[in-house]
């Protein structure tokens, strides 16, 4: 994924329209699709009112902006995707017929992150909370006033941390991981996803302690470099020793607490997972 336009970029263009050059001549300076160029100008003025600063200042506003989910936009969408919870579809499952029933609508063309991210990101909305009931059988729980516990993760690397590659999901080798226990809480298994081909790998474990967690992921498989770039998990205490897991080779990010739609490919295959294992 590129980089946001930046204030520098966004002189270079004002310079361009006022020498009266092209978009596609613009773009080349600053190393952008002329699409880009197009819709930034347009977005900001036009040709004659375009402003550099204002720009800058505009879109770091609209940045800020609460932004609704695509499951809320589409008429009709929200409905379709609380029959199918109920009916026990995995987000991943809902996302891939609407993208087989409406081949040519990119209105219907949702992630099961964005569908993730309707059911978690907007907890206080009644459509949030009948579709985590839907899902997992269970009603939401409301927040309570206790204090927030003590952080278990000791120097954790966030994911505004991680390489701008990982977002675009075009670079093979970035993994979501977590840690899934037995309907009985006797077993665990480590799930880890790869973000880019969803190829997912379980990997058997016989405790539920960060030192086990720890030795078990680097032994699961030798990976060739360009396929170990990094590893997102949550911040459960299992991955308290995450320094460990850097060190073999596979660098650890973490998603903030309470975010489970920032591992949406992870949450996805272990919501799957979970109705089959023991």
């Amino acid at each position: 994924m590129r980089a946001l336009l930046t204030l520098a970029d966004r002189e270079v263009i004002s310079r361009g329209l006022a020498e009266g050059l092209e978009y596609k001549q613009i773009a080349v300076l600053i190393g952008r699709n002329p699409s880009v160029v197009s819709r930034e100008v347009a977005r900001h003025g036009g040709r004659a009112g375009y402003r550099a600063a204002a720009a800058d200042a505009a879109a770091a506003v609209a940045r800020c902006r609460p932004k609704t989910c695509a499951v809320e936009r589409v008429p009709g969408l929200r409905e379709m995707v609380r029959e199918r919870l109920q009916l026990g579809w995995s987000p991943a499952s809902i996302a891939g017929r609407l993208a087989f029933d409406y081949p040519d609508d990119q209105a219907y063309r949702v992630s099961h992150e964005a569908i993730y991210q309707s059911v978690y990101a907007q907890p206080v909305s009644a459509l949030a909370r009948e579709l985590i009931r839907l899902r997992t059988g269970r009603t939401a729980r409301r927040g309570g006033a206790r204090p927030a516990p003590a952080p278990r993760i000791r120097e954790p690397r966030y994911l505004d941390e991680r390489p701008a590659e990982v977002e675009g999901r075009q670079v093979p080798g970035h993994w979501e991981g977590d840690l899934v226990i037995g309907k009985a809480g006797k077993s665990a298994v480590a799930t880890l996803v790869e973000r880019t081909s969803r190829f997912v790998v379980l990997v058997p474990l016989t405790g539920r302690d960060s030192l086990t967690v720890g030795d078990a992921i680097p032994a699961a498989g030798t990976l060739p470099p360009q396929l170990a770039r990094s590893l997102t998990w949550d911040c459960g205490a299992e991955m308290a020793g995450h320094a460990q897991i850097t060190a073999a080779g596979l660098p650890v990010y973490f998603a903030r607490p309470h975010s489970p739609w920032q591992r949406g490919s992870n949450e996805s295959a272990n919501r799957i997972l979970r109705e089959y294992f023991p």
